[in-house]
């Protein structure tokens, strides 16, 4: 849900970062992984995503060096998610969809009447 207030609507995006700052998880490798399970294939996915098989294979790989678990199974000319793949995009959303519903209350409590106070 997105609440817009005064013509101004409040956008977030999260993502999980490792201790280094590196990332491991988020929006776009959500969208890889996503892919990868509707359509059982890195390439097609790659494709799909208008992205190179690298760079989609590359992404995964990196998730799944810094969260020390695997994300994709290769299965003969296909791939297909693990359970822990699965378990971490359904954990992803519920968090991307918290945060999005807290952002827009606090916009809606907090910033509307600021906005309007200023007569924007």
């Amino acid at each position: 849900m997105t609440i817009e207030t005064s013509g101004f609507v409040i956008q977030s995006k999260i993502w999980i970062d490792d201790s280094q700052g590196m990332a491991v998880f988020g929006p776009g490798r959500y969208r890889i992984l996503e892919a990868v399970d509707r359509l059982q294939s890195l390439q097609a996915a790659a494709k799909e995503l208008k992205m190179s098989y690298r760079a989609v294979w590359c992404r995964i790989k990196a998730s799944e060096e810094r969260l020390g678990k695997t994300l994709v199974i290769r299965e003969g000319r296909g791939s297909r998610l693990t359970p822990f793949a699965r378990e971490l995009m359904t954990a992803f959303l519920g968090i991307q969809t918290r945060v999005r519903e807290e952002s827009d209350a606090a916009f809606a409590n907090l910033m509307s009447n600021s906005l309007k106070s200023k007569g924007i």
